[in-house]
């Protein structure tokens, strides 16, 4: 009879145990799903709202080009790539959506230590966002200084913990690197379309560092510093 009633009692906390685990999932599910439609904040971008943005916009090709050849520092800021963005890029949608989704701009935020490159539509008129965070490694070998672009804005946690990495936003929602999987088909045909200056800035430069509000990109290695030459521009 003991026997019985510690197996009911066990029973019971376990079908508890479960009914708690499936509540707390299924309210996480819908906080996820009402923030996914809300488009994210982009008022607060350099560049947004300005309506004369593609007659002051820089040729960014021509910026850096001109100074891998001279051999001397840029910053672009957030508001120079925003303008530049908005002048060069021609995109729409296609597909079996085209008739409901419009693609707006692609705006890119800058942080210390990250980018975050967002993808701005409507659909059935109301907008929607997604984005992707980008960070950018160097490291320094035998053959000089290698850099990558990592497709991750970190981890969600400051911990030794192997957690998931921060892959970017749908809507408002911060989603995992591998929710970005679908999206991931639209970033390749963006980054296709700007091969030349993708190359000259993270291929052709030696430091590449990303800070709130600008992205600064240096040619010069550590050793070409040398009193006389041009700092920055």
């Amino acid at each position: 009879m003991a026997n019985s009633a510690k197996t009911q009692a066990g029973g019971g906390c376990l079908h508890k145990l479960l009914v708690m685990l499936l509540l707390t999932g299924g309210l996480v599910m819908g906080v996820a799903l009402a923030f996914i439609p809300q488009a994210q904040h982009l008022m607060d971008l350099g560049g947004y709202g300005v309506a004369e943005d593609a007659a002051c916009a820089r040729d960014l090709k021509t910026v850096l080009q001109n100074a891998v050849t001279r051999r001397y520092a840029v910053t672009l800021t957030e508001t120079e790539l925003n303008q530049w963005l908005g002048r060069a890029l021609v995109a729409k949608q296609g597909g079996r959506l085209a008739g409901s989704v419009t693609f707006e701009r692609v705006w890119v935020r800058l942080e210390d230590g990250r980018a975050e490159v967002v993808m701005e539509r409507k659909i059935l008129g109301q907008p929607f966002t997604v984005s992707m965070y980008l960070q950018v490694e160097q490291t320094e070998g035998p053959k000089g200084v290698f850099t990558e672009v990592l497709l991750h804005g970190g981890p969600y946690f400051q911990s030794n913990l192997p957690l998931p990495l921060r892959g970017g936003r749908l809507g408002q929602l911060v989603v995992p690197q591998g929710f970005l999987l679908l999206v991931m088909p639209a970033y390749e045909r963006l980054a296709a379309l700007f091969s030349d200056e993708i190359h000259l800035a993270f291929e052709e430069m030696s430091r590449v560092k990303i800070e709130k509000g600008r992205l600064v990109m240096d040619p010069r290695s550590p050793s070409e510093d040398l009193p006389g030459l041009p700092q920055s521009f």
